[in-house]
Formats: C-alpha cells, sequence, structure tokens
C-alpha cells in the first residue's frame, strides 16, 4: 500500500479544532494551551496520538483520514509544537509526560489507547510507567528502544545542535522527504515542513537532548495493557534489532512489520496502519 491510496474507511467529517489549558510546573495559575483535534463519539474506548519532535497533531491527518467515524480519536500538539504555548524549558519526556496527564484530565478520559509517533514513544513509555492503570493499551510507530546507541546519532546531533532561528525550509523539506520510503502527497510535505519550521531551535535542541539522556523507564514489564509495535522495513534510523528489543521490553506485545515503509509508517502506509490501529483498539475494548 502507499500513501496515496484511497482505499480503506476513509473519514467522512473532519476533526474538530480545540484549544486546552494544562497546568505547568512553576508559579500557580501557568498553563501550557495545547491546541488539539477531535474525531468521532464520545463514547467508546479513546485514542490519544501523540506526534514527534518537529511535527503537530497534523502530521496524523492521513491516520485519522482513515480510521472509523465510530472511534473516538484526539490528537494534542504538544509544548513547543503546532502553535501550542513555548515555556522557556521543560522538553524532556518527564514533561511531556506530564503534559499528557493533565491532557487527559482535562478532556475527560479516565482510559485510552495510547499511540507515540518516534521520538513520543519515550512519552509513552514515561506514562505508562507512571500511571498503568489508565492505559488501555500502547501502540509504537517508528519509536526507539534507545536513540543514544544509534550509529548516526552523533550526526543528527550536530545538525540539530547547529540549527537557528530561522529554520531553513529547504532543510527541513528534506528531512520531512528522509523519513519515508515513497514520495508524500505535495501538500501534505509542505504541511509538515511548515509545522518543522514554525518548531523553534530551541525545542528541537531541548528535546532531542532529552531523549538521548532518556533511561529505559522501570517497570515496563510490569504492565498488563496489550502493546503493539509497528515498524517500517525501510526505516533508515531504527534497525529491527532496536524494535526486537522494543517489543520484548513488554510482557504482552507484538511486533507488525510494514513490508515497503519507511521511518515514519503512518505517512508511508496509513491505510494499513489505521487498519492496524482499528483492530488493536478493538481488542483493547474487549478487555475488562
Amino acid at each position: 500500500m502507499n500513501n496515496n491510496n484511497d482505499d480503506g474507511p476513509a473519514r467522512r467529517t473532519a476533526p474538530t479544532e480545540s484549544v486546552v489549558p494544562v497546568p505547568l510546573s512553576g508559579p500557580a495559575g501557568s498553563v501550557v494551551r495545547l491546541p488539539f483535534a477531535e474525531q468521532g463519539p464520545r463514547t467508546g474506548l479513546p485514542v490519544v496520538l501523540l506526534h514527534a519532535v518537529g511535527d503537530s497533531w497534523r502530521s496524523f491527518e492521513p491516520l485519522m483520514a482513515h480510521l472509523p467515524d465510530t472511534l473516538r480519536v484526539l490528537a494534542p500538539s504538544q509544548r513547543g509544537h503546532g502553535g501550542a504555548s513555548c515555556p522557556p524549558q521543560g522538553y524532556r519526556p518527564a514533561h511531556f509526560a506530564a503534559d499528557l496527564a493533565a491532557f487527559l484530565d482535562r478532556t475527560g478520559v479516565e482510559r485510552a489507547v495510547l499511540v507515540g509517533a518516534s521520538s513520543a514513544g519515550f512519552t509513552l513509555r514515561r506514562f505508562a510507567a507512571a500511571e498503568p492503570g489508565r492505559v488501555a493499551g500502547l501502540v509504537f510507530l517508528g519509536s526507539p528502544a534507545q536513540l543514544a546507541d544509534k550509529p548516526g546519532v552523533a550526526a543528527i546531533r550536530e545538525w540539530v545542535d547547529g540549527l537557528t532561528d530561522p529554520l531553513d525550509p529547504v532543510a527541513m523539506r528534506e528531512l520531512v522527504d528522509s523519513m519515508v520510503s515513497r514520495p508524500l502527497p505535495e501538500d501534505f510535505a509542505e504541511l509538515m515542513t511548515r509545522e518543522a519550521v514554525r518548531t523553534p531551535a530551541r525545542v528541537w535542541r531541548e528535546t532531542f537532548h532529552g531523549l538521548l539522556d532518556e533511561p529505559p523507564p522501570a517497570r515496563l514489564g510490569e504492565l498488563t495493557a496489550p502493546v503493539l509495535v509497528i515498524w517500517g522495513e525501510r526505516d533508515q534510523i531504527l534497525p529491527r534489532s532496536d524494535q526486537d528489543r522494543l517489543t520484548a521490553a513488554f510482557p504482552r506485545s507484538t511486533l507488525l512489520v510494514h513490508e515497503g515503509a519507511g521511518h515514519v509508517v503512518q505517512w508511508d502506509d496509513p491505510v494499513r496502519t489505521a487498519a492496524d490501529l482499528t483492530v488493536f483498539t478493538a481488542a483493547c475494548a474487549r478487555r475488562p
């Protein structure tokens, strides 16, 4: 399948966009305002989508377009990204996980299937270790077991550390194109380039440094919720061995390999990814 495939349960209505304030650690009354998109009914088991560094909720548009209308889906833009508040500090997985907990509280979600794209998988792991009772299921989309041990990480860090505002749209477009194995629709590639450019250079740096410093969270083996790991076989960042290690960290986990897909499987293969997520969510909903 490819990203131009229109088969599958395409969405009939556009998602609703809103903004929710979540508490910010520090002075009383401080908040971070997170834009988010929501689609589907307010009944049933919710699915919450978390984007990677440099993206926004809109990075999930191709995936959301192929999820059934019967599924409640929420997709926030995280702090420093996509028009969200941009505090002067606080861009480590622990901060994003605290925002996730507050976001669920403010949107009335007690328990959900949580989906993390690439770097957002670190946020999911932090959250699941701290609040396992709120996790109905975890889905990792091209998310590393560990980042610091990858062969190309020194070059990536040098590139990130060299970013200055305003960011170069040509460089950001090259980054977007490198994340997939098949050409993206031009309008979507340009959208993702704009979202990358409006993420401040310091947010890129602080987020990436936090990912490199992140230790594996404890107690993952105690998580009873099911886990789905989806990896593209043409991923130029994460080898299969890394995904095997991530899968093995959880007691009830499954690895799905998308043949022909690159690092961002939900861009390369949105129809199949949506089908996988729909089946997984239905199975999670049937669990007590």
